[in-house]
């Protein structure tokens, strides 16, 4: 599971329409897999530098740089990646798959459509690397649902 801040996921899903009709793209800072928990503390929106921005994104180097150097002694990493996918659903594509290079990055994908983002989903590659498979994705001021004592229903007892 990875776990987001509202804010940050709201930045993620105003990039993403602020992009339409062309993918936005940026990078997650955060703490690593704990009990299979990722946790995102920072989300940073990128320029899209791809040629074909309306079918790819490429995170702008300088981005990945400078957080790499300021991270580099911390406890916190660059732990994710996220991208939009406008008129497309909100999963890995086959382009996506090819053009991985990082395969310890968790991937959140926001589906836009007509300029409304409609779904972020997040991707982990799995161990062969041959595809992706979708984990959880929260933000962190979930909670557990509220419960009752169970009520006897006429007819079922």
């Amino acid at each position: 599971m990875i776990v987001v801040p509202p804010k940050g996921l709201a930045s993620i899903v105003a990039a993403a329409e602020s992009a339409y009709p062309l993918e936005s793209c940026g990078l997650l800072v955060g703490h690593g897999e704990t009990d299979g928990v990722w946790r995102v503390t920072e989300v940073h929106v990128s320029p899209n530098l791809a040629a074909d921005a309306r079918h790819a994104f490429e995170v702008d180097p300088a981005l990945c740089f400078t957080l790499l150097h300021r991270l580099r002694d911390g406890p916190e990493a660059v732990i994710g990646l996220f991208h939009s996918h406008p008129d497309l659903r909100a999963q890995p594509s086959k382009t996506d798959l090819d053009k991985l290079i990082e395969p310890d990055l968790i991937w959140l994908i926001t589906s836009v459509l007509d300029g409304q983002a409609v779904l972020t989903t997040a991707h982990r590659l799995v161990e062969d690397g041959s595809e992706f498979h979708q984990i959880a994705l929260r933000t962190d001021d979930w909670t557990d649902y509220p419960s009752r004592d169970p009520m006897p229903w006429p007819g079922l007892n």
